[in-house]
């Protein structure tokens, strides 16, 4: 003790030696062993450079002997080992994270006292008031803003966050230490997915997605417990029991029911009005030392609360309910043997809606009236058609708990976990079965029920904007239909169907109205045909709005008769959803100013199948009405997952820099719209980019951008070599000049001739950070970098590859195979290459087919409209989708090649189906899954 009470009168001399401190030689021994042994197993996942590990390796043991030291003379040695682990790699990140920074020892050894404050006081049960008074500033600095801002877990906890992590996405420990990592250093998720695949163990881009969520949830747990833990300091009401229990918390409803007896309610619970009367020692004996109780010397006949035996018994029984119901052990108890019984959710209808609520809401809820449903077999979907009647007052639900779990949870109690510790009087031994059977009923029922319902609701959500991103993915990469004119429909009754006519270029040739459902539809037939002569256009898209049906069976009924001869006219349906917000939104008046709203939707339907992913960028993804329940669900992680799934699809399909839109450059990842703007600005004024190296001269562009956009944007070789020869004549090499001249900052240096010329590299999916490896690999194959795509380069390749093997080749080029594997397939793609075409193309069709003609056993193909977890929606060309439920999707129906994908059936997707049942009231048909096309 002595020891202790020296240490604060050493300020600044402590610092410097702790660092040279003589510990006795043993001690550090152990560390190092212990330390070296967790640095091997964490080098696996972080490529240390091999100085900065020593440096860690010299900081580390030394700096663990700093102050617990004294301590751990005369009180519990040990300090939970998990903590220990954890600040060590807590400060493995710093060191990591502050490269050139002089000053890391100090802050990590701040930190370092900063845990301390949190070891020592979970570590041996007492306040920590006055310990943190004693280490608060050993080494003469404020502990308040060290070691806060280098890493985001500046906030430790008992639990370690890999570990946590781990655990609750099921991905491999050493996969989340790297994950954390390198979203640390803002890495995106296209760029983590291709381009750093051996840190990763190849996860696809929904694990990552999944990871980060994670992630972000732990995070935010340990952020408001320590907000919760500095409140709670600040009022006083900080007991050593309580650190410990809130640096267990792993989830915000843990957290919650640890912290609610403290927040400052009006009355304070029953529990806490007991202990106001001073009866918190009567109820700590009666487990402890029973014998020596005497409950009668509490009365006071004049106190509101301790009047008579019986008031006073009741509060003893509320501090023992409220002791059990906060204990960590009775509640994994309760928990653990919640998971062997049957636990039901029941819905039933509402007392109230039935008397008022309108018919129609109450019939959508049909099958819920009377539901019940063990919580383990419970669909997703389920939950939430439940909440939403429950939030339109139309369902009432209860959480079914069997009352076996009571009785065998009080006995528990009783004879097990709070058995006192001598023999008890029968009226104590009463008074402690009830305060058992108040705890459970009062405290811990509710608890139980409502952990269950927000479990089972945020893993309803999350699966359900899951499914929206699976959704929204297979419709971003439908394949374009290139090379082929145009016209576009949007149908209507009244004001005329809105036609326009464009380019394979996406330019637009013609836009028109026709008017073909009121009475003249045979004179604008003739209309019709000029216009689809006049631009050789054989190819209709018809949105699928109001009066689809009727324009349909308008443009079927002229096609089957050979009215548009010379012309093979085909038409799709396209899904116009969406279209109509985009087309009176500030980017489409920017994009078509001198054109009607009305006749922008016309262009937005037809572009919609020349180019999905690029039409679709334009629209905000929840309008284009794939998914379920997304309504009901948290709107910003719908937005967040939705965002990352749009950048995903367009920088894994790339975009040509030269000719791409501002709108879909900044979905390429690590651009945002302000850098986009720039790259289009940069482009205006100087011409189209040569090369990706180009990408640096950009204002707002750094490093870090320019790694995490280049293997995304594509250069069109030949597009750059026209112009590039054309420069050449035009000045000479008076370019170079100008270039220098228009960049501003160094009007001084004219820019060297290499980064003028256009690098073949450039078109493939390569990363610059690749090229020397690129090119080392082709002087190994002997082949030339202009060559790429063509049959002599996959023909050269495939010699090099069968000889050696891919890991023998990576191995000589000194690479994993992932980046090889990464270069191959650069080299080998033809050029023009797009992800897209594996993909579905639209469904052209000449006749059609109505409701009523529809017969039960009838096979039809169709086309997958959204899929959901209850089933699958199908459009088969009679104006309503088709719904095949999901039992009858089996493994065998999927064609190989969607197994491979492992993406069940997705949006897009053309299936052979069966009609199994028509309800024409209810306008609804069921189908049987055939085989998918």
């Amino acid at each position: 003790k002595s020891k202790t009470a020296k240490r604060p009168h050493l300020p600044k001399k402590n610092e410097v030696k702790t660092k040279k401190a003589a510990v006795p030689r043993s001690a550090v021994a152990k560390k190092m062993v212990k330390k070296v042994a967790i640095k091997e197993e964490m080098d696996v996942s972080l490529p240390i450079a091999p100085v900065e590990a020593n440096r860690m390796q010299l900081l580390n043991p030394k700096e663990e002997d700093t102050s617990p030291k004294p301590k751990s003379l005369n009180q519990k040695p040990e300090v939970p080992k998990k903590m220990e682990i954890n600040s060590f790699q807590g400060r493995i990140k710093k060191s990591l994270g502050s490269d050139e920074n002089p000053s890391t020892s100090v802050s990590v050894v701040g930190n370092q006292v900063k845990q301390e404050k949190f070891e020592e006081a979970s570590a041996f049960d007492e306040p920590p008031s006055k310990k943190i008074k004693l280490n608060a500033c050993p080494q003469g600095k404020p502990v308040k803003n060290l070691g806060g801002n280098k890493i985001k877990e500046e906030f430790e906890m008992n639990w370690d966050i890999v570990q946590a992590l781990s655990e609750i996405t099921n991905v491999e420990p050493w996969v989340c230490a790297n994950l954390i990592h390198l979203f640390q250093e803002e890495n995106t998720i296209p760029f983590i997915a291709r381009y750093r695949k051996e840190l990763i163990n190849n996860l696809e881009a929904d694990a990552l997605r999944e990871v980060q969520q994670t992630l972000e949830e732990l995070r935010t747990v340990a952020k408001k417990t320590h907000t919760m833990i500095q409140k709670l300091k600040k009022e006083g009401k900080l007991s050593g029991c309580l650190l410990k229990a809130l640096l267990n918390c792993r989830t915000l409803e843990e957290l919650d029911h640890v912290s609610a007896p403290y927040k400052t309610g009006s009355k304070g619970t029953k529990a806490q009005r007991a202990k106001q009367l001073g009866l918190e020692p009567a109820a700590l004996s009666l487990l402890q030392n029973p014998v020596a109780l005497n409950l009668f010397s509490y009365i006071r006949p004049n106190t509101k609360g301790l009047a008579n035996i019986q008031e006073v018994e009741a509060g003893v029984q509320h501090i023992l309910a409220d002791i059990f119901a906060k204990d960590k052990d009775t509640l994994d108890f309760i928990r653990k043997l919640c998971q062997q019984k049957y636990i039901s959710i029941q819905s039933t209808l509402a007392k109230v809606s039935s008397k008022s609520g309108n018919e129609k809401d109450i019939d959508k809820f049909q099958l819920y009236h009377e539901f019940s449903c063990h919580i383990k077999n419970i669909q997703h979907h389920q939950i939430l058609a439940i909440n939403r009647g429950e939030n339109l007052k139309i369902l009432t639900v209860k959480v079914n708990i069997p009352d076996g779990v009571k009785n065998e949870f009080c006995w528990w109690c009783v004879n097990e976990r709070w058995r006192p510790k001598q023999f008890l009087k029968p009226e104590f031994m009463r008074i402690l079965r009830n305060s058992v059977e108040d705890a459970y009923k009062r405290l811990i029922h509710p608890l139980l029920c409502r952990e269950f319902r927000s479990k089972l609701t945020s893993d309803a959500e999350k699966e359900s904007v899951m499914m929206f991103g699976r959704n929204l993915r297979q419709l971003l990469l439908t394949s374009p239909v290139r090379g082929r004119t145009l016209m576009g429909v949007d149908p209507g009754y009244k004001h005329g169907c809105k036609l326009a006519i464009i380019s394979p270029t996406s330019q637009i040739l013609h836009t028109d109205v026709v008017y073909l459902h009121s009475g003249q539809g045979f004179r604008e037939a003739e209309k019709i045909k000029r216009l689809l002569l006049q631009y050789n256009c054989s190819t209709v898209v018809i949105g699928n709005g109001t009066a689809c049906r009727e324009t349909e069976a308008y443009f079927a009924d002229l096609i089957m008769k050979k009215y548009f001869a010379p012309l093979d006219v085909v038409y799709c349906i396209v899904s116009e959803a969406g279209a109509s917000i985009y087309s009176v939104s500030p980017e489409a008046s920017k994009e078509m100013p001198n054109l009607d709203p009305n006749l922008r939707s016309a262009v937005s339907i037809a572009r919609r199948v020349q180019d999905p992913l690029a039409e679709l960028v334009k629209i905000e993804p929840k309008h284009i009405g794939v998914g379920m329940y997304q309504h009901d669900v948290s709107q910003t992680l719908l937005k967040a997952t939705l965002d990352s799934v749009v950048e995903e699809c367009v920088s894994f399909v790339g975009v040509d820099i030269n000719i791409c839109s501002e709108i879909l450059l900044r979905h390429i990842a690590g651009l945002n719209a302000n850098r986009a703007k720039n790259i289009i600005e940069w482009r205006e004024k100087n011409g189209p980019f040569i090369n990706r190296e180009q990408l640096k001269e950009v204002k707002g562009l750094g490093p870090k951008t320019f790694q995490q956009c280049a293997g995304f944007i594509r250069f069109n070789q030949e597009y750059i070599k026209t112009f590039c020869s054309s420069k050449k004549t035009e000045s000479g090499s008076c370019g170079l000049l100008t270039k220098a001249g228009a960049l501003g900052k160094k009007k001084s240096k004219p820019i060297p001739c290499a980064l003028r010329l256009p690098n073949p590299l450039d078109q493939t999916c390569i990363h610059p950070e690749s090229y020397n490896l690129a090119m080392r690999f082709l002087s190994l194959i002997g082949g030339n970098a202009n060559d790429i795509g063509k049959s002599d380069m996959q023909q050269k390749v495939n010699a090099v590859i069968q000889k050696e093997g891919l890991e023998g080749t990576a191995k000589r080029l000194n690479t994993t195979v992932h980046t090889l594997q990464l270069i191959i397939d650069g080299l080998t793609q033809p050029e023009g290459y797009d992800i897209r075409t594996d993909f579905d193309k639209p469904d052209f069709k000449r006749s059609i087919v109505c409701l009523e003609d529809l017969s039960v056993g009838a096979v039809l193909t169709g086309k997958v409209e959204n899929a959901t977890q209850f089933g699958v929606f199908v459009d088969i060309g009679v104006g309503k989708a088709g719904l095949i439920p999901v039992r009858s999707i089996t493994e065998a129906k999927l064609s190989k090649v969607k197994k491979r994908r492992s993406l069940g059936l997705g949006p897009g997707e053309r299936v052979e189906v069966k009609v199994l049942n028509v309800d024409i009231p209810r306008l609804r048909i069921t189908l049987d899954l055939i085989r998918v096309l």
